[in-house]
């Protein structure tokens, strides 16, 4: 039975108070932390393209459950103990799914792909459900509808095997994002009107940096694991030290300084609804540039004086360069125009693979930390004598229901 409206009322958030991450969601990422450790590990064990394409689907869903998790939270308030209700069991089928990412391909497909469908279609229902009567639990039924249809591809992919599951579960993910990019629209219902919805923009800019930061903790768990196996050898203490440079420097990119004008700049933003949708795409984008930096990591403590390898030189210069094109997507983002230290950093990258990728892992560490380093120093310098004003695109291609 739905709620009455004064019990709905309490459900959600006062945006008119401070609002900061609970505890809850930071248990959450916890979870997330496991999750992203099990997707490293897995392409660490199966460097090839398919392995690769493996990660991205399955990151994509992780994503996914933790980015409508984080909407949710922003709408609802979770020191509520029926909102908690719903966040525990999410938290649960995540770390479920974390089990069985490393075989989702394989045997326990059919586990990741119901657990996740449970988790999207679950949520949207209960708050359709307990929201009944408001303009929220509209647009959460639109969401509800698109997570069959997403549901019904991950359900049927698991049901096939090798290429087909591939494939299907990529529709699925690209399916994920075409929803979220249409607005959820639906015959009669039109778009869900993202556009016009309240949020709350200290606390949704505080999951982001918070979703970074996870991303951050899972390498530093991967390649301090990595290096405690091998012990306190010289070539391992070097190559653990360059990695932890590479991390470092990935996390002084992001928070200096748009990672921390992240509130500001949703708050100034013409439509901080579609704003922090398409933030919520930079972070991805950096969060893969993340992992797949982790699995490099690994490399170089692995391996730091191995022969040449082509495909271990790809990981270790790709993962800063994705994470670079993530970072300079969320510079457009915040300031309408992106740092010359990103795109000079991301060009560099790209123009020396070829010359550096016949090296040992570990000198292409060091290049790699190199140019992170220039970067890191090129923002702290423009920012001392030229600091901008969070100053977001106005947003275009605004859906309104009419």
């Amino acid at each position: 039975m739905p709620m009455t409206a004064g019990k709905t009322g309490e459900l959600l958030r006062d945006h008119a108070e401070p609002q900061r991450a609970t505890y809850v969601e930071l248990f959450f990422d916890v979870i997330l932390v496991f999750a992203l450790t099990r997707l490293s590990h897995t392409l660490f064990n199966d460097l090839t393209w398919l392995g690769a394409l493996h990660t991205v689907i399955l990151l994509a869903a992780f994503w996914w459950v933790w980015v409508f998790t984080a909407w949710t939270t922003n709408r609802l308030n979770p020191a509520q103990p029926a909102i908690q209700l719903v966040i525990i069991p999410i938290m649960l089928g995540t770390l479920i799914m974390a089990g069985a990412a490393p075989e989702a391909f394989g045997d326990d497909g059919m586990i990741f792909a119901a657990t996740y469908v449970i988790i999207q279609v679950s949520r949207a229902l209960f708050v359709t459900v307990a929201l009944h009567g408001r303009e929220v639990a509209i647009g959460s039924l639109q969401q509800l509808i698109w997570s069959c249809f997403s549901g019904t591809l991950w359900i049927a992919g698991a049901f096939t095997h090798g290429t087909a599951r591939v494939v299907i579960w990529l529709a699925a993910a690209a399916l994920g994002y075409t929803m979220s990019r249409l607005d959820f629209r639906l015959p009669k219902l039109g778009p869900a009107r993202i556009a016009t919805q309240t949020v709350n923009a200290e606390h949704l800019a505080e999951r982001y940096q918070q979703i970074m930061i996870v991303a951050f903790g899972e390498t530093i768990l991967a390649s301090g694991g990595q290096f405690a196996a091998f012990g306190f050898d010289r070539d391992r203490v070097t190559a653990f030290v360059l990695a932890f440079a590479i991390t470092t420097l990935l996390w002084r990119i992001y928070f200096y300084r748009a990672g921390l004008l992240l509130p500001a700049v949703i708050a100034t933003s013409t439509s901080p609804a579609v704003f922090s949708r398409s933030a919520s795409y930079a972070h991805l984008l950096m969060a893969a540039g993340i992992v797949l930096s982790s699995v490099g990591d690994e490399i170089i403590i692995t391996h730091p004086f191995a022969e040449p390898n082509l495909v271990w030189s790809a990981v270790i210069l790709c993962g800063p360069a994705i994470y670079l094109a993530g970072r300079a997507r969320l510079d457009y983002l915040s300031f309408s125009r992106v740092a010359y230290s990103r795109v000079i950093g991301l060009l560099v990258l790209v123009a020396l693979a070829p010359a550096i990728a016949f090296l040992p892992p570990i000198y292409i560490a060091v290049v790699a930390v190199i140019i992170l380093t220039a970067i890191a120093t090129s923002d702290t310098i423009s920012w001392r004598f030229r600091p901008s004003e969070p100053t977001p695109p106005p947003a275009r291609g605004l859906y309104l229901r009419p």
